[in-house]
């Protein structure tokens, strides 16, 4: 039986859990920035982060609001009671000695994820998404006999969202990671930059015969799509050939080893009973009035299947929306030039973004759009009004984006204006049909393939600069076709 034969015969079941670091100011329980993406080490700290004696958290407002949130784009309401239990472990970067969370009340339960998978609608049951306090981050420099903590990212909100086991392969596993980062993106919950961490992905897989799930292991801190689907496969192919000689599974948590694309053990998995849960008592429960709830619903923003259905009706293909839609910024851009200046613009503008401007998953080397929108369908229009060939408008476009500007003032800085004044092209035109005699012959004969050589011929002595369209019409012209 070959190895495919045998992966075959076992289900993959996949879950995975989520960290999504929510997007307030000041972090969950101190009145500290929550933003500490270029802060030097424990500068972002107070008495509450360290868990000095007698410090008492004190709940954000804005955490929870974001949660509401993240429950409807979840399509779910959010729970109108929650509450928060502490989780005791010992580890260097968590002062307290345990981590504030929500074990037993958690405020989101019973949402979903749906997605496009491979022609066919795709659905991931949410079991309950958790607001938390992150801990520090330890470091463990080469060569030297110590650690360091650094205590910033302690007490940062986070929202962990807990999948149920619906994932059957690696690559639905990377397609669910990207909606959810999409989801909450565009809910505004997070920014969910996968380059900075604020979004983690803990997966957890086993493989089975029977209808019984098997023993899983957990693979910790996935910072990228492609890490989620490849630790997924990794895992399941190390399972199957364990299973196959007769070992058993061990439940455990594992490390992802990017380099050499493979897992690792880290440590025998403990079970809820190990953590000592108790509700916090410094912290009283979360009730959510209807009227709160209701305010929070309205200002639920677009989601990505809004646009997607927007988009299809602008006559964009699959993969060119799923591009266009990886930055909720732009697709807000291309939505706001449709609502004011139509299709067609739209349309173009969206091209634009698609095929030159691209978000990276890891969120490195993109600038923010410069351009607005006046200016982008200025541009758009310049190229209906044919004063730009279509490969000038995107060199315009690029300095656009990345430095706004006026597109007709960087057209001539650039010497890209199309020449369009008929007498001068029909010149142009001229000589290029008596120096190519044969191909104006061919032409004659129907054999149009021969007009775009002779369009060629012209854009070559103007420079680039005819309007070929108007070529090709006074070839067509002076050639009586």
């Amino acid at each position: 039986m070959t190895s495919d034969e045998v992966r075959k015969q076992y289900t993959p079941t996949i879950g995975i859990e989520c960290h999504v670091q929510l997007s307030t100011k000041t972090k969950l329980f101190s009145a500290v920035g929550n933003d500490a993406r270029e802060a030097p080490a424990n500068t972002l700290i107070s008495h509450i982060d360290l868990g000095m004696p007698g410090a008492l958290p004190v709940l954000n407002e804005a955490a929870v609001q974001l949660g509401i949130k993240a429950a409807f784009a979840l399509g779910t309401p959010p729970q109108k009671f929650s509450k928060f239990d502490r989780k005791h472990y010992f580890y260097p970067d968590l002062p307290n000695g345990y981590q504030i969370t929500q074990f037993y009340d958690p405020i989101i339960r019973d949402g979903k994820v749906t997605f496009a998978y491979e022609g066919t609608e795709k659905t991931v049951r949410i079991h309950e998404a958790h607001l938390e306090a992150d801990a520090g981050k330890s470091t463990h420099p080469t060569g030297k006999d110590y650690s360091l903590v650094d205590l910033n990212r302690a007490g940062t909100p986070l929202l962990e969202i807990v999948s149920e086991p619906d994932i059957h392969s690696p690559a639905e596993a990377k397609a669910y990671a990207r909606e959810l980062q999409l989801l909450v993106r565009y809910a505004g919950v997070s920014d969910a930059s996968l380059y900075y961490g604020n979004m983690r992905f803990d997966v957890n897989v086993s493989v089975s015969k029977t209808d019984k799930l098997g023993t899983r292991s957990e693979t910790k801190n996935l910072n990228s799509f492609r890490s989620v689907e490849k630790a997924a496969q990794y895992e399941i192919n190390r399972q199957i050939e364990r299973l196959e000689k007769g070992e058993k599974i061990i439940q455990e948590t594992r490390g992802w080893d990017d380099a050499k694309q493979k897992t690792f053990s880290q440590r025998s998995k403990e079970e809820a009973h190990d953590y000592r849960y108790m509700p916090d008592p410094d912290l009283p429960p979360i009730e959510l009035a209807d009227d709160l709830i209701a305010a929070v619903e309205k200002t639920m923003p677009l989601m990505p299947n809004d646009y997607r259905a927007l988009f299809k009706d602008l006559g964009l293909d699959a993969a060119a929306i799923e591009t266009l839609i990886d930055s909720p910024q732009n697709a807000a851009f291309v939505k706001a030039v449709y609502d004011q200046h139509g299709a067609d613009h739209a349309k173009r503008i969206a091209n634009w973004f698609v095929n030159i401007i691209t978000a990276s998953e890891e969120d490195t080397g993109q600038a923010a759009n410069k351009a607005d929108a006046g200016a982008a369908v200025k541009l758009s229009q310049m190229v209906t009004d044919r004063k730009l060939s279509s490969t000038a408008a995107k060199e315009i476009w690029i300095e656009l984006y990345n430095k706004g500007g006026d597109p007709e003032k960087i057209a001539a800085d650039k010497n890209l204006l199309q020449v369009s004044n008929e007498g001068e092209i029909a010149k142009i035109v001229e000589q290029i049909l008596a120096d190519n005699p044969q191909a104006a012959t061919d032409v004659k004969n129907g054999e149009m393939k021969a007009i775009g050589f002779l369009v060629g011929q012209v854009m070559k002595a103007s420079r680039g600069k005819a309007n070929p369209s108007m070529a090709q019409d006074l070839i067509k012209k002076q050639l009586g076709i």
